[in-house]
């Protein structure tokens, strides 16, 4: 079976010598990856500008611009800075290569002969964190969409077409002032209405205390829950009504308070199906 190469990860060789270049080429053979080459520094800085490379392999002895040269000149471009460079170099080189090619800022140098796996291996390593890298990029951009749609509640965008006999359908009860209270019932003629609880209590009928119209206000059942436009503004509706039902609590007494208490329950778990409808 054949393995596909991950261009998405190439590999810059960079030397003077084809011979150099063709030795490269075979010790990174095996990680299936892209290989570019490079006869010089400009050619390398040419080839970078085009391409996205994971990692840079240089020899630091190159006539023209040497690897130090060309490795800081890869620094200094805001394009290919954060590509981390490797420098190669002879056994006999100066001491202080080495400090000199981290000065510069290179990742890491090593010293021919090499050892072809201890090289593999540190290449490998540049991949798999530009693989990282990317994978966190492309996260971060998915991320950034999501948030940007959330800012647009659903079913906010465009308001929904009247239906027929929108005009004349009832509103959702949600608080009912005094002056939106029924009328009482009318009594047949000859009739006589009880007017106070002891009245009542003669005619042998239990007599339970008037409920005030504040609180029938805040004991009508919540308003219907529906998906779309509008959840917005019934949840501050319903948020308002716990407010005012929570306040008449403190006052309240007997089966008044009793009465309340499962309001705020009610309202609460309107509150949360309001929640799932939104997604959140």
């Amino acid at each position: 079976m054949t393995t596909t190469p991950d261009t998405s990860s190439s590999i810059l060789i960079v030397d003077d010598m084809e011979e150099n270049l063709v030795a490269l080429e075979a010790v990174l053979g095996s990680l299936t990856q892209k290989v570019v080459r490079a006869r010089s520094g400009e050619e390398a800085l040419k080839a970078m500008l085009r391409e996205e490379f994971a990692v840079v392999l240089i020899d630091v002895l190159m006539p023209g611009m040497n690897g130090f040269e060309t490795a800081a000149n890869i620094k200094g471009l805001d394009q290919t800075k954060d590509v981390p460079i490797i420098l190669l170099t002879g056994a006999s080189v100066d001491p202080n290569y080495a400090y000199r090619g981290y000065t510069v800022g290179a990742a890491d140098f090593l010293i021919k002969p090499f050892d072809p796996w201890l090289l593999r291996t540190k290449v490998n390593v540049f991949l798999e964190l530009h693989r990282k890298n990317r994978q966190l990029a492309a996260q971060a951009e998915q991320l950034k969409r999501l948030l940007t749609s959330d800012e647009q509640p659903r079913g906010e965008g465009t308001p929904a077409a009247p239906t027929p006999g929108a005009a004349h359908a009832p509103l959702p009860a949600t608080t009912v002032s005094a002056s939106a209270a029924p009328p009482p019932p009318v009594a047949p003629e000859g009739a006589r209405v009880a007017e106070e609880p002891g009245e009542a209590g003669e005619a042998g009928q239990s007599a339970t205390p008037p409920e005030s119209q504040e609180f029938r206000a805040h004991s009508e059942p919540p308003p219907p829950v529906s998906p779309g436009a509008g959840d917005a503004s019934r949840l501050a509706e319903i948020a308002g009504q716990l407010a005012d039902v929570e306040l008449l609590l403190r006052d309240a007494q007997g089966t008044d308070k009793e009465r309340l208490a499962d309001r705020i329950a009610e309202l609460e778990q309107a509150v949360g199906r309001l929640m799932v409808s939104r997604g959140t």
